[in-house]
């Protein structure tokens, strides 16, 4: 179990000021927003670590659930290194030399096809600035088709497909506030991977107010209490571009 907290104050002066007829909004209510925005900030960077920022306070994440290297490393207090543990290791490949618009599309089609098993297919990609650009010049004489519903959660999407392959969706987690590696794009079914909150305690105001000890302001803190889990490390995986 991995905690987050961000503390959230208001002085009594500010509080004071912001009060009765002249109140012109809820400060708290305001600054819980910025916090919680705060905390998704924090998150998103956490979920591509390998849970040992923070001292191993943070979110064990991508880079420890999709492993660069697959052979290493516990999960779940499974030894991925021990033999007999090879079904813990998701899939991994460093490409050769560095991707170029015509080597990162074929590239993606073989670690697509070696995370399908029967009705089992990776349904998001995950890419940051450099190989999300390279794709996106790949399909340049192809039709694109992007997916509504990730537009509006914020995310800038393209689809991937194949003559034999069905739709998913490649996006874009780099820019300002993005946090995918340029250098690699995860391959994920989302059907094993998860990221779980624990109901008490999902981005929500722990207890009440608190005034503080040494000064006139109260506090409120909101907290985030859960961890990135996997139930099938074999149906994921990770391209990794070589660089120049």
């Amino acid at each position: 179990l991995k905690l987050c907290a961000v503390p959230v104050a208001v002085s009594g002066e500010d509080l004071l000021k912001n009060s009765g007829k002249y109140q012109i909004m809820d400060l708290f209510e305001k600054r819980i927003e910025n916090a919680q925005k705060t905390m998704c900030n924090k998150m998103s960077e956490a979920v591509y670590g390998d849970g040992t920022a923070a001292s191993g306070k943070a979110i064990g994440g991508l880079a420890l659930l999709v492993a660069d290297a697959p052979a290493t490393g516990t999960v779940g207090s499974i030894n991925r290194a021990t033999s007999g543990n090879e079904f813990w290791r998701n899939q991994s490949t460093t490409a050769a030399t560095a991707f170029t618009t015509e080597t990162l599309r074929p590239a993606m089609d073989k670690m697509y096809l070696s995370l399908c098993r029967g009705s089992d297919k990776p349904d998001l990609i995950i890419a940051g600035n450099s190989l999300y650009s390279m794709f996106e010049q790949s399909l340049a004489a192809l039709q694109r088709y992007t997916e509504p519903k990730l537009a509006e959660a914020g995310f800038t999407s393209v689809s991937y497909t194949h003559l034999t392959l069905p739709t998913i969706y490649s996006v874009f987690d780099g820019g300002q506030g993005g946090n995918c590696p340029e250098d690699k794009m995860y391959f994920l079914n989302t059907n094993y991977i998860y990221l779980r909150s624990h109901k008490d305690r999902d981005m929500k105001v722990i207890g009440g107010e608190r005034m503080a000890v040494n000064q006139d302001a109260i506090y409120k803190i909101v907290g985030w209490a859960g961890n990135m889990t996997m139930s099938n490390a074999a149906l994921q995986g990770v391209l990794i571009d070589k660089g120049e």
